[in-house]
């Protein structure tokens, strides 16, 4: 079977492309333009496609003639299916732009496909917004030309190039109309910020900044007709395949799509954020009807461009709170009857496409340059790499230009984490290793010193920790004998293990993620506070030793952290806690200014507090400890909800653990 595709090395082309690959004998020519053949051979070597897969066709939509005569000749009669794919995809595109590229771009791939000849069909990239801006009701997948109104360049310039498909056609066609589209459910993989995207940084501020237990107030809105790039590539790929289809319009959106107000849940979910108290309706608010022409006329203004600027998205993404329109896709769910393939519910994946986007497309996940400088080919070893703090650090370091040692005991866990990292150009090893076995403490840094000959930064972040008041745990001597063979024992030994490395090298550093409760004295941590607390005094006493081979030491005390480590405690849902991304940002502070301690605000004063008012510390202690309960494993009942007393202390002590 022989293709013909344009926009191939484009994001929904490239999953696409791999599809066919998939197919007996497939033979896929490749439109790209002269100055884009780089584009081609990474597709190529990402594929592990041969050149007798993968054929490069050198041209260019945007000229009549779309390829030179001979590739034409060689072409006519040989091409069993062609994919028009190339075209804008971005809501801050000009009307020029649409109609040079998306309208008679697909002019000229028309008339290049009228003189193909043979059997050969033409499979349009439509898009949902055929239906324009302000359709109100169901849009069929038979409907098109409806009187429909276009406000946005996009929109018009999608409805135009579908027409000219429709109109100037001369061989069998399909055509594909994708909604929103993101992500691969799979991996999150997404090439640029872009559609449900620009929410996603209003997200990440609310998360950062409001409390997981303050209920939120919002909107419904219209739907959001969402679908992952796999299910468009998969859809695409079988619906292209099957017989009987020709003529026919295929929508590839989630049935029923969740509207603003879920959309949006959904993603606090996928982020850990805060959940909303009541979503109100668009009408509820008593918004007039006028109000969407209002807005219209807004967004064409300059102050709009100001606003769009402050918010971080296009003023146009704004509309779905107004949108009245749905898609149905009933021709396509018949069609794909039998195959598998269906759009998966947006809950299923949001984790993956919000995961990605923070590690890969916010800009604010890259480090400044003074980091960058620092960090850049230093060989660092990251304990507790494999989630949390630990996984946070090593994208961050990795994605800086370090080579991140990873160490965790789940080896699947820990080769996701560096396949990450790799695919963001960074270099990882991982190195699997039960930190509570002092023999393979051992194993480990004879097989790093192998490898490396040295490690420049050691960071300690593995670490169990137990919530569990003294008298509850009377019967449990084993916590306090575990937490300190993980937290205290195992750090040392890999510690004592480096360290000759590091002197023979005149220089390193020791990061230790200990804890705000050593600052604080927190009530229900006595085994997880002791353990840091016997690993600050031995840190302390050694950094003295090392001083004169250049070693330095950092103790890193750390507020409440968002991670799988407190997941289990479901009262943490309500008290302030950091991020991960907040959490590691001290990680590399420590890496970049090498500062003997690293405490928040709280512990600095929790820390001068207890030196001066120990009786005092101990009142208020004493109180937060009567005021959260135990958790459901120490008392063998359902954890309950804090109290509004208890949730009002955790913000005046925010990053203490109770």
């Amino acid at each position: 079977m022989n293709y013909f595709v344009t926009g191939g090395t484009g994001f929904i082309g490239r999953f696409l492309v791999s599809r066919l690959l998939k197919r007996e004998d497939a033979v896929i020519y490749l439109l790209c333009r002269q100055s884009s053949q780089g584009k081609f051979f990474d597709l190529m070597d990402e594929l592990g496609a041969t050149e007798q897969q993968l054929i490069p066709v050198f041209g260019d939509i945007s000229q009549p003639s779309l390829v030179s005569e001979e590739d034409l000749a060689k072409l006519k009669g040989n091409i069993d299916h062609v994919f028009h794919l190339a075209a804008i995809y971005d809501m801050n595109m000009s009307e020029a732009e649409g109609e040079a590229i998306n309208n008679q771009g697909t002019r000229n791939v028309v008339n290049f496909v009228n003189q193909l000849g043979g059997n050969v069909r033409l499979h349009h990239m439509s898009s949902i917004a055929v239906a324009g801006t302000e359709w109100e009701g169901v849009f069929k997948e038979s409907m098109f030309d409806e009187g429909q109104v276009f406000s946005h360049p996009y929109y018009s310039s999608k409805f135009t190039s579908e027409k000219i498909v429709r109109e100037e056609s001369k061989v069998l066609y399909r055509i594909y109309r994708p909604g929103m589209v993101v992500g691969d459910s799979e991996t999150g993989v997404m090439d640029k910020v872009d559609g449900p995207y620009y929410f996603f940084k209003m997200i990440q501020m609310i998360r950062n900044n409001v409390p997981k237990w303050l209920p939120l107030l919002g909107i419904n809105g219209g739907q959001m007709p969402i679908c992952p790039v796999d299910y468009v590539a998969d859809a695409t790929d079988y619906l292209a395949h099957k017989e009987g289809l020709d003529g026919k319009v295929f929508c590839l959106v989630q049935n029923p799509a969740p509207n603003v107000g879920e959309f949006l849940q959904i993603m606090f979910n996928a982020a850990h954020g805060p959940e909303f108290a009541k979503n109100f309706n668009v009408p509820d608010l008593k918004v007039p009807s006028v109000a969407k022409n209002l807005f219209n006329k807004f967004a064409a203004s300059d102050l709009a461009t100001t606003v769009s600027q402050a918010i971080g998205a296009p003023i146009s993404t704004l509309t779905y709170a107004f949108n009245k329109f749905e898609f149905d896709d009933k021709n396509t769910r018949q069609a794909l009857k039998g195959s598998g393939i269906k759009c998966p519910r947006l809950e299923d994946y949001a984790e993956k496409i919000w995961d990605y986007w923070e590690w890969n497309l916010d800009a604010s996940a890259f480090m400044a340059n003074k980091a960058l400088q620092v960090v850049k080919g230093k060989t660092i070893m990251i304990t507790g790499s494999s989630s949390g703090i630990g996984l946070t650090v090593a994208k961050k370091l990795g994605k800086a230009g370090a080579h991140v040692l990873l160490v965790a005991r789940s080896a699947d866990k820990l080769q996701q984490t560096a396949d990450m990292i790799e695919k963001v150009g960074g270099i990882a090893s991982i190195y699997p290793c039960d930190l509570n076995d002092m023999h393979a403490i051992d194993e480990l840094v004879a097989q790093v010193l192998a490898d490396h000959g040295h490690v420049d930064v050691l960071v300690n972040n593995a670490g169990r920790s137990i919530r569990r008041a003294v008298l509850e745990s009377l019967d449990r001597f084993h916590d306090f004998e575990r937490t300190m063979q993980l937290n205290y024992f195992g750090a040392v030994r890999l510690i004592m293990g480096l360290l000759p490395s590091m002197k023979d090298a005149k220089g390193g550093q020791i990061i230790n993620i200990s804890s705000i409760g050593c600052l604080a004295n927190s009530p229900r941590f006595s085994a997880y506070v002791a353990s840091k607390a016997a690993l600050d005094a031995f840190t302390r006493c050694l950094s003295a030793e090392v001083k004169q081979y250049n070693i330095e030491t950092t103790a890193i005390y750390m507020p409440l952290v968002r991670t799988p480590m407190i997941a289990p405690t479901k009262m943490y849902d309500y008290v302030p806690t950091y991020t991960p991304d907040q959490a590691a940002n001290l990680v590399i502070k420590a890496i970049v200014d090498k500062p003997k301690r690293i405490k928040t605000p709280l512990g600095q004063t929790a820390e001068l507090s207890y030196a001066l008012w120990p009786k005092m510390n101990d009142a208020i202690l004493n109180l937060g400890f009567k005021l959260f309960p135990s958790s459901a494993a120490a008392k063998g009942v359902k954890e309950d909800k804090p109290s509004t007393a208890a949730i009002l202390l955790a913000n005046v002590l925010q990053g203490q653990h109770w």
